[in-house]
């Protein structure tokens, strides 16, 4: 199965104290140990990055980027994929739907992957099926 994987999902294996934590990496563990084909876009990797950075030091990012992120595949965001993001982003006129959050939708919607790792309901708004 391929599998997109969110922000929310890397923040809460980054970070012992997140309140998903436990359910995260019982999830990640399964999909490892399945084989599952785990794909996130570049926008998302930006997003978790800076988010660690900032949150708990750069110590975090080395951990972060040889325990999770090397184990993803990415989708590079060309610009037609930019620009579509931004169109929807714009049309959705939401303040707590973000831009990185609408290039998901559109690259899960291009590569028809239905179903997300995400603590984040906006994915389940927009029709796909949320794990865990």
């Amino acid at each position: 199965m391929v599998i997109f994987i969110d922000t929310s999902a890397l923040i809460a294996l980054a970070d012992k104290e997140d309140k998903f934590h436990e359910a995260a990496k019982l999830q990640w563990l399964g999909m490892l140990e399945r084989e599952e084909t785990l794909i996130s876009n570049n926008y998302v990797l930006l997003e978790t990055v800076s988010l660690v950075q900032r949150r708990f030091g750069m110590e975090h990012i080395y951990s972060l980027h040889l325990d999770l992120l090397t184990l993803l595949n990415i989708h590079w965001i060309d610009e037609d994929e930019h620009q579509s993001a931004v169109i929807m982003f714009l049309g959705a006129n939401r303040r707590n739907l973000s831009l990185v959050d609408c290039s998901s939708f559109d690259t899960m919607r291009r590569l028809n992957i239905g179903t997300v790792f995400t603590f984040d309901e906006h994915f389940r708004e927009q029709g796909f099926s949320i794990i865990p």
